[in-house]
């Protein structure tokens, strides 16, 4: 009576966890989140452990039952070799033959002393190639004759439909931050947020006017890697020269930061520092501005040069 109360027990959890897993995973958004919902993985693991417990009680009883056997038949543990069915699974997948046995095989051949035997192949070698014979027919098939795609071609489709997913994203949010499309912020409270950010993180190396220290002067036109307001941004955002530049700040700022600190680095442009550091880098003059004007000569010198043409 005992052990179909253990039975029953058994079942009626197993069922009952079950359904509560189900349940759990058909309700919850992300059911297997630990920190949303630990009870899942409680009952879960407690199923695991059920079940695993359960078997190792079975196999320990059986084991126990078939030594109790063998002693009933007379028939010692030590006599018993636990591992014949590995022997014999072996044996099935290579066929082997005994030292014993190769007589049996051995062929009329006989080259200095050395004999030859006519061993099968084994199986597993033999299925193997079987399997490749099959897999050469399925791909001549499908790639060269009816025209499936290969890998490049699949590769070009997957970032096809990806730019179509990400123009389809962009189209929905019109207000999502795009490092390839950032801009110059001129609103006062947009400075505010990048000066704050910028005595937080970069006074240590560029001080808190901008004139440098560790880092070169933010109020001059010399840049080490570009100027202007884009250049500016990647700069604080991929940071700077490989071993000693400046570090990136992507992983520690938000985008939208960095784009307000890039922004207030520009608006230092033609200020006067306390104490600015020596220009470093190239003068950075911005495409497609207008070179600067030579001076005009006096008007009494142009004067005298077009009285002397006409005299000519």
């Amino acid at each position: 009576m005992k052990k179909y109360i253990q039975s029953i027990a058994y079942i009626a959890f197993i069922g009952i966890t079950s359904w509560a897993i189900i349940t759990a995973i058909r309700s919850y958004e992300n059911p297997f989140s630990l920190y949303e919902h630990p009870l899942v993985w409680i009952a879960l693991v407690a199923l695991i452990l059920v079940v695993a417990l359960k078997e190792w009680l079975n196999v320990t009883a059986l084991k126990k039952t078939e030594e109790l056997t063998m002693e009933k038949l007379g028939i010692s543990l030590e006599e018993v070799d636990n591992w014949a069915w590995a022997k014999k699974l072996i044996n099935k997948w290579t066929k082997a033959r005994a030292i014993e046995e190769e007589a049996d095989i051995e062929l009329d051949h006989n080259y200095d002393g050395i004999k030859e035997l006519d061993n099968s192949l084994p199986p597993w070698w033999l299925y193997l190639f079987y399997i490749t014979m099959v897999f050469a027919v399925v791909y001549l098939v499908r790639y060269h004759i009816y025209g499936a795609d290969n890998q490049a071609l699949e590769y070009e489709k997957e970032v096809a439909q990806a730019k179509i997913e990400l123009a389809k994203y962009k189209a929905a949010t019109p207000d999502a931050f795009d490092i390839n499309n950032v801009t110059l912020l001129t609103e006062e409270s947009d400075l505010a947020r990048g000066k704050a950010v910028f005595n937080l993180n970069c006074v240590a190396c560029h001080a808190a006017d901008g004139g440098g220290g560790i880092g070169p002067n933010l109020t001059d036109e010399f840049w080490i890697l570009g100027g202007g307001f884009k250049n500016a941004f990647h700069t604080i955002y991929n940071g700077g020269r490989d071993g000693k530049g400046m570090v990136a700040w992507n992983k520690t700022l938000k985008p939208i930061d960095i784009q307000k600190v890039a922004s207030y680095v520009m608006s230092l442009q033609g200020t006067t520092p306390a104490a600015p550091k020596a220009p470093q880098g190239d003068k950075w003059v911005e495409e497609g501005a207008a070179p600067e004007a030579t001076p005009e000569q006096p008007a009494e010198e142009n004067e005298t040069q077009a009285t002397t043409q006409t005299e000519e």
